[in-house]
Parts: C-alpha cells; structure tokens; sequence
C-alpha cells in the first residue's frame, strides 16, 4: 500500500497480465473506496517487457523507499532460452525496477540515458526474488529463490550485479551443474547469505517494534518449502544466527508484516489459507 495510505487509501500490487503473445508482470494502483468495499481509479502503471509465453518465475514483490520510489522485484521467467535476460539491460527480466508511484522514471536511476538500457532498472543478475524489504536504516534487502541449493538474500546496491545466471550457487533441480556457472565472477556481488538446502523464500520484514524487544533488528523471512517463519539475525551486515519458527504448523508461509501494534502478522498459501497474529503472551 501506499506510504500515505492513511490519507490517500492508495493500493498498490502486482499481478501476471495475459497478453498478446503470452503474459509477464504488471503493476496496478487503485484508490480503496471510504467504506473499503471497492477499488476505483485502477491503472496499470507498469508493464514488465518483453512478453513472454511461460508459466514460471514472475517475482514479485513490491516495497516503498524512504524516498517514496517504488521498487519492484521481477523473476527472469526460469526457462533456458530466458536465463540470459538476466544479464541484459534490454530486459526487465530478472531485475530490480525502481520507478515512481505514478509510474514514471526516476532521472537518478543508474542506467537512465544509456543506449540500449531500460531506465527503470535498479540492479540486475536476478532468478526469482520473492522478498524485499527496507532495514531501519533505509537499504533495500532482496531474497531470491535459487536452484537446487542456491537461495540468496542479498543488499541492494544502486546499479549493481547479482550474478545470475553466470554467478550462482547450488545446482539444478535435476542434480545437474548450472551451465556456464561460478560461484565467484569479478563484478558481482556475492550473496550475504545462501541457503542449502533451500527454504522457498517470499515475504520478509524487518523487525522494528517494541512488542518483542529481543527481535528488533532482526529479518523475517516466510518459508514455503518447510512450512516455517525464519527469523535471521544480523550483525554488521552479516547472518550470524537462524531460528526456524511455526514450522509445526505445516503450513507455507507466503508474507510476513509487522503491525502497528508490534505484533508479526502472517499469511500463509494454502488452499484454505490462513492470517496468523504473532504477539507476546503475557502473564
């Protein structure tokens, strides 16, 4: 939703738009109705190129800077003849976007007036990133889901490259190598941390309120592959420890937001899914 939303009641999501052609995500912004029953003004305000016929990797997530931009995250759509749009500034696949809540371009992004470049691009090299969140002091943090081994979560950085598909740990879901792949390529950022084996990234927050004083700081991250919150601990940019929580309620977790009121607020993707409302239980 918007930053503002509590006065403007501006919502904003992305979805995978059928077209000429075959499909890939679009971004839509509508304005909730006073008795919050109906969307109206709805416009798309952004449109994922090229359009591609597949089934796969999407992305998205969508989170709002401290400079009010809009980053949006995109999946480079998986199959083979598609990997390489990764690593190509003609594509918005496998990219960070950062545009306007109006859908236009910022004049600071990092490839605006380049020949050839997409000018929404924020940072490149990217598989399927499902999470993205802001820290308390303002850097923008992506999860991605990976190959067979290779989940990622990775800082942010204006213009920079995230390795994939030439860059890349893990394997292929066939226990195959990654073609072409190095864990280690000269001008990519390597990941702050990597899962193996993988836990399904979506949804992540960062902690900030005083509800549970000894999480503040800490990263949540949803987990759909074992059914499970994580909670990761970070110390001067790095992971320096991992609890795995709700795993007993074998269900996935598809997003995880703190409330006003300090509480962690959980929805899991099931055919008869669930909100969960995390807070301290008090004596």
């Amino acid at each position: 939703m918007s930053p503002t939303f509590a006065t403007d009641r501006t919502i904003f999501w992305s979805f995978s738009e059928p077209r000429q052609g075959g499909n890939a995500t679009s971004v839509a912004r509508g304005v909730l109705s006073p008795d919050r029953k109906s969307l109206g003004q709805v416009k798309v305000i952004f449109r994922a190129m090229p359009t591609y016929d597949g089934t796969k990797h999407f992305g998205s997530r969508l989170a709002f800077g401290p400079e009010g931009m809009l980053y949006i995250t995109l999946g480079e759509r998986s199959d083979t003849p598609m990997r390489p749009q990764a690593q190509q500034l003609n594509s918005d696949m496998g990219k960070i976007i950062r545009i306007g809540p109006d859908g236009s371009v910022p004049g600071d992004n990092p490839f605006v007036g380049q020949s050839g470049a997409r000018p929404e691009i924020w940072s490149v090299g990217h598989r399927n990133v499902q999470a993205a969140a802001f820290d308390p002091q303002g850097r923008l943090w992506g999860i991605e889901h990976g190959t067979n081994g290779g989940d990622e979560l990775n800082r942010i950085e204006k213009g920079k490259n995230y390795g994939w598909p030439v860059q890349a740990y893990g394997e292929e879901y066939s226990g195959s190598p990654i073609p072409g792949a190095a864990t280690v390529r000269e001008g990519m950022e390597q990941p702050v941390y990597y899962w193996d084996p993988v836990i399904a990234p979506s949804g992540a927050q960062f902690y900030t309120g005083d509800a549970f004083p000894a999480w503040k700081g800490n990263l949540f991250v949803g987990g759909m592959k074992d059914t499970q919150l994580v909670r990761l601990v970070l110390k001067d940019d790095r992971v320096v420890g991992e609890e795995h929580l709700l795993a007993d309620r074998k269900q996935r977790v598809r997003d995880v937001r703190q409330g006003p009121d300090g509480a962690l607020y959980i929805v899991t993707d099931q055919d008869k899914g669930e909100l969960w409302r995390v807070a301290p239980r008090w004596p």
